[in-house]
């Protein structure tokens, strides 16, 4: 049973990434495999800032804005510099674990009996309890600031872009513009995730971002996958089944763990699930 709980816990602190991801792939259509740099960097900044005894009101407004710029940087280089937004990705990526090692100045930071997050209010004594309750209020708090940002006129503008690029261009719109700040608010959303994933662990270690993409992108496919199948067209209705997509995605993990699965074939097993919600739709409608 303690898989399955830390799994929704997990699950809740993942749900900043996957609406990171969800804003790259499915509105604007760029694979951006910065995640996985900005993931780390959030989780870096977050270790460095509780280590100098820095408030949470001070922590997260610093990891939202490096997590920005991290995404406003491979947005710049693909909009400006006219390289493959792949590639634009990959090359921040590369460029952030070395800064991450600086912000770190090592490998790994422990925060043992440090004050985090889950320390600044008690809706529970035991403390997976009061973990469940903080993430579920901080994860409502982005569906609706990300739903409301998306129904403005900003919002519908970045939408359009990733639906038709050239007509929202012949209406006027910088659709780079559109694209940059796209970037940095998924990548923003990303380093949240890194920041409440290093307070439940208590640790920042720089290597803690590797494959993040995927169980984002897994997330998301999970969302897709039902939001299809409902004809969901609401904001605020597809933002949640991307959250639940990643609670799923924890908890079918969970289930592989509890079944006897090594845990060192666990990134393999991550991958063949995520290949088989790509590819069971497709072959389903062959099939038909």
């Amino acid at each position: 049973m303690y898989f399955y709980l830390t799994a929704l816990l997990l699950g809740l602190s993942f749900g900043c990434l996957a609406f990171g991801i969800y804003i790259s792939m499915k509105i604007f259509n760029i694979p951006d495999i910065t995640t996985d740099g900005s993931y780390t960097l959030g989780g870096a900044v977050t270790g460095v800032m509780l280590i100098h005894d820095q408030p949470t009101y001070i922590i997260l407004p610093s990891v939202i804005a490096a997590g920005a710029v991290a995404g406003a940087l491979t947005g710049i280089i693909h909009t400006k510099l006219k390289i493959n937004a792949l590639l634009a990705g990959i090359l921040v990526m590369t460029a952030l674990y070395s800064v991450n090692l600086a912000v770190m100045g090592r490998s790994n930071l422990p925060l043992i009996n440090l004050p985090t997050l889950f320390s600044l209010i008690s809706f529970s004594s035991n403390t997976d309890i009061n973990a469940f309750w903080i993430l579920s209020a901080f994860v409502v708090i982005i569906i609706a600031i990300i739903g409301y940002l998306l129904k403005t006129d900003l919002g519908l503008a970045m939408r359009a872009t990733g639906n038709s690029e050239s007509m929202v261009r012949a209406l006027g719109v910088d659709t780079d513009r559109m694209k940059i700040l796209g970037l940095a608010i998924a990548n923003a959303l990303t380093a949240l995730s890194g920041y409440q994933i290093t307070q439940y662990q208590g640790f920042a270690d720089i290597s803690m971002g590797i494959g993040v993409v995927i169980t984002g992108l897994g997330s998301v496919i999970i969302a897709e996958t039902v939001i299809n199948w409902l004809h969901i067209t609401f904001v605020w209705a597809s933002l949640a089944l991307v959250l639940g997509g990643a609670v799923i995605f924890q908890l079918v993990l969970a289930l592989t763990l509890s079944l006897g699965v090594d845990a060192n074939y666990l990134k393999a097993a991550t991958a063949i699930f995520v290949l088989l919600i790509v590819g069971l739709p497709r072959l389903t409608r062959r099939a038909a």
